[in-house]
């Protein structure tokens, strides 16, 4: 039993799946892992399965169809909340675009204070690998445009890489997230923000998946573009408390 839970959402990732999960069981610390699979056509939920026999602490969530990122991190945090041994609760890409060794420097910076330690592209630099400089630029300027609107203070909000105390998370009315893509996750930082949690930034390396396909699209960058108005207008009309 571990203290520690990463969630890994996933839709087909055959490809990075096996490679991930055996990656972050060979680590020093002991991390249990939750994958929450959307129906992925290509078989990655029957990967996982074949490796729940080899690796008890890991589990499996399977939804039809695909739900959106934010609705499976959500999914994952009622899953992890109905268990009291986690204490620190991550999400985590499949792709290697998160090095799984990070996950212990994340996990320490709650042990040392933070209440949401950040995986973060941009809070020493711009340190990515293998993004075209239109992404990297689309990325760090949206970062910028959120400080702008809601006043936080976070070198990387649209960061997928984090780890939270249980404490947040149970603080948090996650079913009133409202955002289902990439504005899920300057959702939640923005959230965090409010309710006075303290939110740290540690410095990570972003290497883009070798294998696999990406899932960013217009659709969802155009969700957080408005998404982060939205979110500014709302918590005028919100209690955080």
């Amino acid at each position: 039993m571990s203290d520690s839970l990463v969630i890994i959402p996933t839709y087909n990732e055959k490809e990075n799946i096996e490679k991930i999960i055996r990656k972050i069981f060979s680590l020093n610390h002991f991390f249990e892992i939750l994958i929450i699979d959307d129906g992925s056509p290509d078989g990655t939920a029957d990967i996982v399965k074949q490796l729940q026999t080899e690796y008890p602490a890991l589990h499996l969530e399977q939804r039809s169809g695909k739900l959106g990122l934010g609705t499976a991190y959500i999914h994952g945090f009622k899953w992890a909340l109905e268990r009291p041994e986690y204490a620190f609760i991550f999400e985590m890409d499949a792709d290697f675009s998160h090095n799984p060794e990070d996950l212990i420097k994340l996990r320490q910076a709650c042990l040392d204070g933070a209440d949401v330690a950040i995986g973060s592209r941009y809070v020493k630099g711009v340190n990515v690998v293998n993004w075209p400089m239109s992404r990297v630029l689309m990325s760090y300027f949206a970062s910028m445009y959120v400080r702008l609107i809601t006043g936080i203070n976070i070198q990387d909000a649209t960061a997928g890489f984090k780890c939270y105390r249980r404490r947040v998370l149970e603080k948090i009315p996650i079913e009133k997230i409202r955002f289902v893509g990439y504005a899920f996750q300057i959702e939640m930082k923005f959230t965090a923000v409010k309710y006075g949690f303290k939110v740290v930034e540690v410095p990570i390396i972003f290497t883009d998946r070798t294998e696999g396909v990406s899932k960013m699209s217009t659709r969802i960058f155009r969700e957080a573009f408005f998404g982060v108005i939205q979110m500014k207008i709302w918590s005028w009309f919100r209690k955080y408390n």
